[in-house]
C-alpha cells in the first residue's frame, strides 16, 4: 500500500506506531519497523543519555527507518535535539508545543519533521512553520490532549479541508476498520498508540497492560485541563483528582497533587493505586497482548477485508 505519506517516511504500511512515555522504547519501535509500519521512540520519558542508547540500540534491531517522538515542554529539549541530529535519526515527531522552534533547524540537517496538534487552528500554524506531515489526534486519544474536545471523527476532515500536507489520524484507532474510516475521511495513514500499549515489546509494566486489556467503555476520563489536559484510567489516584476538583482544588494544589513521577510510578513501575495511567477510549476494544508485529499484521489484514466489503457495498 503506498501513498504520499508511506513515500514521505519509505515505509510500506501507513501505520504510525505512537511515541508515548514509559511505552515506546527500542524494542517496540524496531518491531512496529521491521513489521512494515514506522517505529517511534518516545523520548519525553528519557534522559539524554537514555535516549541515545535507544537510538543506538533501535538502528541495530532494524535496517528500516523509526522516529523519535520530543515533547516541546521537555526541560532539556536541546540535548534531546542535539543527539538526535548526532545520531542522524531522520524522522523526527514533535508535540506540546510550538512547531517554529525547532522545524527549521531540524530540516536543515535533512530530518523529516512531523507535528502533533488536537486542533484545525494549530495545523495550520504547524504547516506555516514548514513542517513535513500533522498528526491530528481527537479526544478519544490517551495520554496529553486537547481542550477543546474535538473528536477525531470530526478534527479529520476539518483539518484535511485546510492543510495541503500529509495527514496522519489519531485517536481511538486500533483496528483496521477504524484505519480505513480515517482514510476515508482524509487521512493519508493513522498513529496506533494504545494498542501498542498492550504489546509484548512495550516497555511499560505488566500490571498496566492487564489494566488496558480489561479496561470498559466509560473507564477512562479526560482531566486535569488547567496543567495539561490527559486521559487517564479511573483509579485511586484519579479520585483523588476528582476530590480536589470538587474541593475547588487551585492549580497549584492540583500540581502538588500530581506531583513528580506520577506517570512513571503507574505506566513504567505499575503502581495501578498511586500511578497515572494513561490511556486512550479504545482500550475498551482491546483484549489481549500480542507481539507488534502481530498487531501491524491484524490491521492491515482487516484494513484489506473492510475495503474490499466497502468496495462491494
Amino acid at each position: 500500500m503506498q501513498n504520499r505519506l508511506t513515500e514521505l517516511f519509505k515505509i510500506e504500511f501507513p501505520i504510525i506506531q505512537g511515541g508515548m512515555i514509559w511505552t515506546s522504547g527500542w524494542r517496540l519501535a524496531s518491531a512496529v519497523s521491521n513489521a512494515g509500519g514506522l517505529g517511534v521512540i518516545g523520548a519525553g520519558s528519557m534522559y539524554p543519555n537514555v535516549l541515545r542508547e535507544h537510538i543506538q540500540k533501535c538502528k541495530e534491531a532494524t535496517s528500516k527507518p523509526f522516529g523519535v517522538n520530543v515533547p516541546m515542554l521537555y526541560p532539556d529539549i536541546d540535548k534531546l535535539m542535539d543527539i538526535i541530529i548526532e545520531e542522524d535519526v531522520k524522522i523526527v515527531f514533535t508535540s506540546a508545543g510550538n512547531p517554529k522552534t525547532w522545524t527549521s533547524i531540524l530540516k536543515e540537517k535533512g530530518v523529516t519533521v512531523v507535528h502533533v496538534v488536537s486542533s484545525l487552528k494549530f495545523a495550520l500554524k504547524a504547516q506555516a512553520a514548514g513542517v513535513d506531515a500533522i498528526v491530528a489526534e481527537g479526544f478519544e486519544a490517551g495520554g496529553h490532549n486537547g481542550r477543546d474536545e474535538t473528536t477525531t471523527f470530526v478534527l479529520i476532515p476539518a483539518v484535511k479541508e485546510k492543510i495541503t500536507i500529509p495527514l496522519i489520524a489519531a485517536g481511538g484507532i486500533a483496528t483496521g476498520s477504524a484505519m480505513l474510516a480515517a482514510i476515508i475521511l482524509g487521512a493519508d495513514g493513522v498513529q496506533v498508540g494504545s494498542r501498542f500499549v498492550a504489546s509484548e515489546e512495550a516497555s511499560n509494566h505488566i500490571n498496566f497492560k492487564e489494566v488496558v486489556i480489561n479496561a470498559k467503555e466509560g473507564d477512562t476520563h479526560l482531566t486535569l485541563k488547567e496543567l495539561a489536559p490527559v486521559r487517564l484510567v479511573k483509579n485511586k489516584f484519579y479520585n483523588e483528582v476528582q476530590k480536589a476538583y470538587t474541593n475547588n482544588a487551585t492549580t497549584e494544589e492540583l500540581k502538588t497533587l500530581l506531583g513528580r513521577g506520577r506517570a512513571k510510578k503507574g505506566m513504567f513501575l505499575g503502581d495501578l493505586e498511586d500511578g497515572e495511567l494513561e490511556i486512550g477510549q479504545v482500550s475498551a476494544l482491546i483484549h489481549d497482548i500480542k507481539p507488534a508485529a502481530e498487531i501491524v499484521s491484524e490491521i492491515m489484514r482487516e484494513f484489506k477485508k473492510r475495503k474490499a466489503e466497502l468496495s462491494s457495498f
